[in-house]
């Protein structure tokens, strides 16, 4: 596993550790590097199959196992504890991590993620497999933006998606890899088991949402014994792209509560 280090260095330093979502890059997490570094030992990951991480996902093992990439992570660096934050299905390997390793994780941060796939879910899964399939990775890549961000921020970023663009094509993790984690998305659930986690936890949603409906994520917040909820009314899926200052602060005010309690 490819992993970065950011921030403090000392080793009893707070740390948390974060997990993108389908494209799987650490490099998503660019917009809070800088305002996380200054109190956490920073983490950042190449999920398997994706970037500079070699192999792909297992066929069998869905969520489990791309958590257990995380734990080799953990066992690497000999980390006792640490919050975690994750978005989409990095918030699904979050919370496989605090339903089995309990004592591993401090705090949750989970963004746009669910307990059990929303069937609108399942259409954009099915949308994004057609293009794949049948239209070709250059198709699948351009869409990609279209359920990430809203309309207005790709319109007042055209030269960031271009960027974008290009380096998924140069880096695209492979078809396989694809539709396993899209697999692994749509298997995952644990929806009667949220009762079980009693980990400090904040959900955060967005209202425009086009590929994960918000009412998941007030699910995970109703479900959760000791989650709080941040509900936005713009952003997209990636609301941590796209409005960085307001979400690193309303994280770092969050994560400075469970440290004094």
């Amino acid at each position: 596993m490819h992993y970065d280090i950011h921030g403090l260095t000392s080793s009893d330093a707070p740390t948390i550790l974060l997990s993108s979502g389908l494209g799987g890059s650490g490099g998503y997490w660019a917009p809070q590097i800088p305002a996380f570094s200054e109190r956490f030992r920073v983490i950042t990951y190449d999920h398997r199959g994706c970037g500079k991480t070699g192999g792909s996902v297992p066929e069998v093992g869905g969520i489990g196992a791309m958590a257990d990439d995380v734990l080799d992570i953990v066992e690497t660096l000999k980390l006792k504890s640490f919050h975690f934050m994750g978005h989409a299905l990095g918030g699904l390997i979050g919370l496989d991590l605090a339903l089995r390793r309990p004592e591993l994780i401090e705090s949750q941060v989970l963004i746009n993620a669910w307990s059990k796939a929303d069937p609108h879910s399942g259409r954009c899964f099915d949308v994004r497999i057609a293009l794949l399939e049948n239209a070709g990775v250059e198709a699948f890549v351009k869409a990609q933006p279209l359920f990430l961000y809203p309309a207005i921020y790709m319109a007042e970023n055209p030269a960031k998606m271009a960027a974008e663009e290009a380096h998924a094509l140069a880096h695209f993790q492979g078809r396989d890899n694809i539709l396993r984690r899209i697999a692994a998305l749509r298997a995952f659930d644990l929806d009667d088991r949220l009762g079980e986690i009693q980990t400090p936890t904040l959900v955060i949603a967005t209202r425009d949402d086009l590929l994960v409906p918000y009412s998941r994520s007030l699910r995970l917040a109703d479900g959760l014994p000791n989650a709080n909820l941040v509900l936005t009314v713009a952003g997209g899926h990636a609301v941590n792209v796209t409005y960085p200052q307001t979400f690193n602060s309303a994280v770092l005010d969050f994560l400075s509560g469970v440290e004094r309690a």
